[in-house]
């Protein structure tokens, strides 16, 4: 098994899971708290970890299917459509 099969299968088994009320808000929480850790960390290497993990979870929390690209997709199909000028 390859690491491209491999994390092909992790992401079928979470697009097929049903989202908990509230998911992507804890996951921007915890992406927020790593962020603001990293700032006040005097590790060079704790800050960098703590930074990617905070981004990358930030990251999850906003392409999530319950979360942004959910309200990206509805905003495309003219439910919430803006006018323009």
């Amino acid at each position: 098994m390859t690491l491209e099969s491999t994390i092909r299968e992790f992401k079928k088994v979470d697009a097929q899971r049903a989202d908990y009320p509230g998911e992507h808000l804890v996951v921007l929480g915890a992406g927020v708290l790593l962020l603001l850790a990293a700032g006040s960390s005097r590790s060079f290497l704790t800050r960098v970890i703590a930074g990617a993990a905070g981004g990358a979870l930030i990251g999850r929390a906003a392409s999530g299917t319950g979360g942004i690209a959910k309200l990206a997709g509805t905003l495309q199909g003219g439910a919430w459509a803006w006018k323009r000028r």
